[in-house]
């Protein structure tokens, strides 16, 4: 059984799909039911004696189960797995039941039901036992036409009904195959959608939080400067403004899919942070940025602003260090040494922005790496 099982449908059901592809397969079932009419016409020649109304009601009753049975399959979507066992081996019975019955009414014109019957057996059983079943039908229905007195030999029967059913194993292993295809390509839109979501979900957090924690502190400071330091207040919330509009941007761009953020101005947000914070800062001047390569410039930006983040919300530090190398970029700070992004007791490498940082590192080659300093905490991202 496939993974396709998954996608089953009620027999019945009619698949979605533009232009009802199954409506026209029904068409081709019921126009090529056509070729009963021989031995339709043959039961009606003898309408004048039993045989003959049991051969009418037996081609019509054959003609309404393969009918049944091909439009059940078409609205399962028999392209992508075998219809149910019950309803496949009650089909072939009766077809094969009336199929004889059909032989002994109306003599070797009611032969024509094997036609039908091993193409059933091959739409009905998927792989070998379908094969296998046809092959018997159709070996076994051309022997009668040599063995059964009054009947003449049929090769052509014969030729029809092994083609018939190696057309049919065609185009069933075919629509199967791109059934299957056309779920894998299902699976993996999904798979990119939610990754996707999840990048999405991280740079929102990633934006929100540092520009959230630095409205914070500049809302802080501002009311504890309010009676003591009236213009510096006023400084404080002009900063303020400032970087409300700021964030206000960056979460624009987050959802406008540019993600794209600047390490020098990650810099300078960083300087403004930790001075509102009253942590002394040791940050690398802007023009000391230019060996930094270009694919790891915007990680090392994300790096600085979770880093700093952290810094500011977690560390009671009195002194933040960044050190920025071409392949590396290092925050240390000489706070409590455990970075408490869950809640107390929370473990360095936790908190959904490390693991956003971790995967922006993962996908560039490079590696995040946190250990604990005495006293402080480090974050570092570097690429061999």
């Amino acid at each position: 059984m496939t993974q396709l099982s998954r996608y089953r449908r009620p027999f019945g059901s009619p698949p979605d799909g533009e232009g009802r592809p199954w409506q026209r397969g029904g068409l081709f079932a019921t126009v090529w039911i056509l070729f009963l009419l021989q031995p339709l016409g043959a039961a009606w020649q003898r309408r004048d004696s039993l045989g003959g109304w049991v051969g009418l009601v037996a081609v019509l009753a054959f003609a309404a189960v393969y009918l049944r049975f091909f439009y059940a399959v078409r609205s399962g979507r028999w392209t992508a797995r075998t219809p149910d066992s019950r309803l496949a081996a009650t089909t072939v019975t009766l077809e094969i039941a009336l199929g004889v019955v059909m032989c002994l009414s109306v003599g070797q014109t009611g032969t024509a039901a094997a036609v039908y019957t091993c193409v059933t057996a091959i739409m009905a059983f998927e792989g070998r036992l379908g094969i296998v079943l046809a092959g018997t039908i159709a070996v076994t229905t051309f022997a009668a036409t040599v063995l059964v007195p009054g009947w003449s030999v049929d090769a052509g029967l014969l030729v029809a009904m092994l083609a018939a059913s190696m057309a049919i194993w065609g185009i069933t292993r075919m629509l199967r195959a791109n059934a299957e295809l056309q779920l894998a390509t299902n699976d993996n839109q999904r798979l990119a959608l939610s990754e996707h979501r999840n990048r999405f979900a991280r740079d929102l957090h990633d934006v929100v939080g540092h520009s959230l924690t630095v409205i914070a502190l500049k809302a802080e400071l501002a009311r504890r400067l309010v009676d003591t330091d009236r213009d510096r207040a006023i400084a404080e919330l002009d900063d303020l403004e400032r970087l409300s509009r700021e964030a206000l941007d960056d979460v624009r761009r987050a959802v406008e899919g540019y993600r794209e953020i600047s390490l020098t101005g990650e810099l300078a947000r960083a300087r403004l942070a930790l001075q509102a914070a009253g942590i002394e800062t040791d940050l690398p001047e802007p023009a000391h940025l230019g060996t930094v390569p270009d694919d790891l410039a915007e990680l090392f930006a994300w790096t600085l602003r979770e880093g700093v983040t952290n810094v500011v919300r977690h560390s009671d530090a009195r002194r933040c260090t960044v050190t920025v190398r071409s392949t590396s970029l290092r925050v240390a700070d000489d706070g409590r040494g455990v970075l408490d992004v869950g809640g107390a007791g929370a473990s360095p490498t936790s908190g959904s922005g490390l693991a956003g940082l971790s995967d922006r590192a993962a996908a560039v080659g490079a590696m995040l790496s946190t250990r604990a300093l005495s006293p402080g905490f480090c974050l570092e991202v570097s690429r061999p």
